[in-house]
Order: C-alpha cells, then structure tokens, then sequence
C-alpha cells in the first residue's frame, strides 16, 4: 500500500498514545497538521510561541502517562522551543520534537530555514533523527520514545522533510506499538549492602528526588520502617507528601528551613533517591552527606560526582525502591520504635512559620497567610505549578504538597516564564483537578500572552502573580555586596490590563484581609473554564532561609582575601551609597 509520511506520523503518534501536539503550523509541517486533523485521538493545539509550546509538552509529560510533543518548523520555531526542550533534557522530561524539514528530494540550496538542525540539537536532546524514506517514518518515531521514555527520560529530536511528508510510498505491513517492559532489578548483591547500612544505621536519613515520583508509597513505608527523616530537592518537592510526619522539607544543609537542617544533624546513613546531588538540590553544594551514602539513581554517571557512595545502585527508582523495602522488611520485620522525631519536626515547622506570621509585612500580603489561605480553598490533589525566581523558595518551604506528582516547576536549567505555559500543560494532564499557578511579575512579563491559548482552549488556570516590581531573587543577592539592584528593578505593568487583552478574569489581593475572598472567587471563575490572573502585592522583604542559606555557604567558600575584598566593597557601598 501506498502512504505518506504525514499519515505514517499520525498513525505512529496514535499508537503511542499521544494526546496532543503543541506548535505552529507553517511551510514545512502543514501536511502533518492537515493529517491531524483528521485524529479522533490527538488534538493539535496551536500555541502564541514555540516557546510556550515546549513549556506546554513539559507540564503535560510530567503529570500524565502521555509524552508531551512538539509540531513545529524548522530554523526559527525550533530555537523558539529550544528553552522548554533544554528545561526537560536537564530536568529528565520525555518530549518527542517533531521538526518539519526542508526538502531532500531537490538540488537547490539555501531553501527557507535551511540550517543544521541536529547540530543545533545536538547539546539539548537525548537523540536526534531525520527520516529520509517514508518506509522509516514509523519505526523511527517508535524508536525515538522508546529513547525519550526509558533509562533517564528526556526529549528526542525528529526531522521529518517536507517531501518525505508529502508524497505516498509503498510501505510494508505497519508495527503496532509495545511499550518496554520495566528494568531488570538491581543485583541482590546490592540491595542486600545497602540494606546492612541501614539496618544498622543509628540516625537514618532520605534524600529524595524527581526520579523518585513514581514510588512514593514505598518511600513513605520506608520512612516508618527506619523511623527517617525524609528531605525533597527542590524538583522533587511533590515525591513525599508534606502531611506525612516524617517530612522534613526541601534540602536538608545550610540552605534548609530549621525542621531538615534539625532532622538531619548527626544523620550517619542517607539514602538518596533520584536526585544528582545539584547545586539546587544540595544548596549550592553546602550539604554535609555522611561516608555512608546508599545513592539510587537511573543513571551510573551521577554516583560520586559531587559526594561519594559506599553503596551505588544504579536502577530505576520504581524497580529499586520495592526491592530495598522488602529486603529490608525481611531482616528486620518490625519498625524501628519512635524516637520522638515527628514530634521535633512538627514543632521546627511550626516554630519557623511563626517566624513568617511574626513578620510585619507592611501592609502587603504575608507570604505564609497566602499559602495558607490557598491550602484551605485548594483541595489535596490539586497541581501548582511554579517559576524561577523568589517565590519558588518561598512555595518550597511554605506550600505543603499533599499528594505525589501534585507540583511540578523548573530545575537546573532554571527557564524564567516556564510557569504560565506549563501550566496549561498540566490542566491538560488533570483537566479535573484545580490548577495553581505562582509566578514572579519578572516571569510573567515573559510568557504572559500565551494566556491567550488558555483562553481559547477553556483552560481553567488560576495564575498567581506575586508582585514586588524586582526579580527579587537576585536583587536580594545584589543587595548585600553591591548595596545596588542593577537591571534588576522592573517597570510597572498594568496587569489587568493583560487580563482583558488574553480574555483571562482579573483580582487584586492587596493585603491580607483579600485573601480569602479573592481566591475563593478566582477559584469559582477558573472551574467554569475561564484562566484567572491574581494579582497578589507580595511581600518579598523577609529572606527565605534558602536565600540566607545559599549566600553564607558560598561566603565561607571564599579563601580569605575574597572575603577581605567582598566585605570591604559591601562596606564602602554602604558608606558611600
């Protein structure tokens, strides 16, 4: 039979499960669109930006089973994804990047968006690959998720040339698709090392990580086993819930609220779990990790990269973690008796919002009154999605995530703008539970009009906007040496004028006294499917203890003479202004 590379595609995503694509049609794809169309399984959706494309497919691959991907064209709707395909190679995110291309079947050079696409590629994708027969179209795409989705996942790049898209070829009998079964488990060998460590360990502790999202029922029965303190990354900060009384928040050093930093002095066994040890993660590497170190982890080259292991067990999380908890239930069947360390746990996060309650905000919204305001009106299973900037450490240490896989923001590669469009990623996920969004005024200012494909699309989004005219986490670091904010002051947007422009509703919460009601309003409106942008006059004037954390641990690093030099210039800035 006779097909074309279009209807080989669409077939081949179909079997794959995919939901949606993400982009803008032009020159180079319209014959897959057009194919698309026809899908009674596959929604195209058009986005305002590649850029907001990619950050889509990343939200949509992080809560669901689907994999999020990209339909776009070559040369400048490519580098307009390249920041969300770079966020989901650095975060371990599986994307499939299908790229139309110019045409192969004639001689002339310099055609529209020539350019070398699998060079540009090349640093930001786990694979890439370009069709060249129509006979290759399916097993290409089956190969290049298989890529994207096992081992660490991430995206793939697909090259699909206009006329290999265009024009039928004699195909043979088409695969269906089979999905990989799950790695082979670790050798016993190993678990049964890591399980003597901590059997015997006399102040266990666990690290966890993104990688460990899937299995956090396990990590919760392992935490009660060994009586642990359990401390997320920051990426991972939805894989063990925050109403479980082992919990003990977001890192665990310097960098750490008092409840980790308490829960994990004298720690002589640490299980990490999916995480590489990075410099958020570790803030800034300040962590103090025990010679016992059991690390876990999908892929071998983390292991003693930043901290060295006496135990390395390379795995995937959801195969490990099951072999570890029954290995460890068989030598010792019961419990560890309780020591007492919910109970500390609970009293140094109590202790520590009171610090935020005590805080004068001056007349502007308190930080811990706003999430707890929208803890109450937010039911547990609801998504937040977050951005880079100040009031990620704040969601981190004053947002309780209840339920695995329920937050979801930007690490490592660290894309401002993420937030906006991701979220509508994640409403597309779980289109039946609430969506949050918090993003800085720094960040909104940059993906803002993709609210316009929320709209069109009826996707019931709430964006909280914490408003304080700066890109507060670096002017706060700017602040202390500098006495300065260099290019770090923002100009004044009017922000409901942006809601009438993307057709989204529009609150204001000033002050304290707003809160309740204005998010129980925003909330109504975005569950009839209108996006909803809150304006909240956040106050950023009291530090995280991340912040606080991040910029005395990377002073002590400095030798003696960069002290002298960076004290001496914050000195002199502060007399001479």
């Amino acid at each position: 039979m006779k097909k074309t590379g279009a209807w080989l595609a669409r077939y081949a995503l179909e079997q794959l499960g995919i939901r949606y694509t993400f982009g803008i049609p032009g020159v180079h794809n319209t014959e897959l669109y057009d194919e698309l169309n026809k899908s009674e399984l596959i929604t195209p959706m058009l986005v305002s930006h590649e850029g907001g494309a990619s950050f889509m497919a990343d939200g949509l691959s992080r809560l669901s089973d689907s994999v999020g991907t990209l339909l776009v064209v070559p040369a400048a709707g490519l580098t307009h994804a390249a920041s969300g395909i770079g966020e989901a190679f650095l975060d371990g995110v599986p994307m499939l990047v299908i790229c139309g291309g110019i045409r192969t079947d004639i001689d002339w050079k310099f055609q529209l968006h020539e350019m070398d696409l699998h060079q540009f590629m090349k640093g930001i994708t786990k694979a890439t690959y370009k069709i060249e027969h129509t006979r290759d179209v399916v097993s290409t795409l089956f190969e290049a998720y298989r890529v994207a989705t096992t081992g660490e996942p991430g995206p793939v790049f697909i090259e699909l040339p206009m006329n290999v898209q265009m024009f039928p070829d004699d195909v043979g009998e088409l695969p269906r698709w089979a999905a990989p079964a799950l790695p082979a488990p670790a050798a016993a060998t190993q678990i049964d090392a890591a399980v003597a460590l901590l059997q015997n360990a006399r102040k266990p502790g666990l690290f966890v990580g993104w990688g460990a999202r899937d299995c956090s029922a396990e990590l919760m029965a392992l935490a009660d086993h060994l009586q642990a303190p359990v401390a997320t990354t920051l990426q991972g900060f939805s894989v063990f819930p925050a109403s479980h009384p082992l919990h003990a928040g977001f890192s665990f050093g310097p960098s750490a609220v008092p409840a980790a930093r308490n829960a994990f002095v004298d720690c002589d066994v640490l299980l990490a779990v999916g995480t590489r040890f990075g410099e958020i993660a570790s803030g800034s590497f300040g962590l103090t990790v025990p010679s016992q170190l059991i690390h876990v982890d999908i892929c071998s080259h983390v292991f003693n990269a930043n901290y060295p292991a006496q135990v390395a067990i390379e795995g995937d999380a959801r195969v490990v973690v099951p072999q570890l908890l029954a290995a460890l239930r068989r030598v010792q069947p019961a419990a560890r008796a309780e020591t007492g360390l919910a109970g500390r746990i609970a009293a140094d996060k109590k202790a520590y919002r009171q610090t935020w309650y005590d805080h004068d905000s001056q007349g502007r919204v308190n930080p811990a009154r706003f999430f707890d305001a929208l803890r109450a009106a937010t039911p547990a299973d609801a998504v937040t999605v977050v951005d880079d900037g100040n009031h990620t450490y704040l969601t981190a240490e004053l947002w309780p995530i209840l339920t695995a896989k329920s937050g979801i923001l930007p690490s490592d590669f660290n894309a401002m703008g993420y937030s906006i469009p991701a979220a509508m990623g994640a409403k597309l996920a779980r289109p039946d539970v609430p969506v949050n969004c918090i993003v800085g005024d720094g960040c909104f200012r940059m993906t803002c009009m993709e609210i316009i494909t929320a709209t069109q699309y009826q996707l019931g989004v709430v964006y909280y906007v914490f408003c304080d005219g700066e890109l507060s986490q670096i002017s706060q670091a700017q602040e202390i040496p500098y006495n300065r904010k260099p290019c770090t002051v923002l100009s004044t947007i009017v922000i409901d004028g942006v809601a009438r422009a993307v057709g989204a509703g529009y609150f204001k919460i000033a002050t304290d006294a707003d809160l309740t009601e204005k998010i129980a309003a925003a909330n109504a409106m975005a569950k009839k499917g209108q996006p909803v942008i809150v304006e909240v006059s956040m106050d950023y004037s009291k530090r995280t203890a991340f912040t606080e954390g991040v910029v005395k641990t990377n002073f002590q690093r400095f030798t003696l003479k960069q002290k002298a030099r960076a004290l001496g210039r914050a000195v002199v800035r502060k007399v001479t202004g």
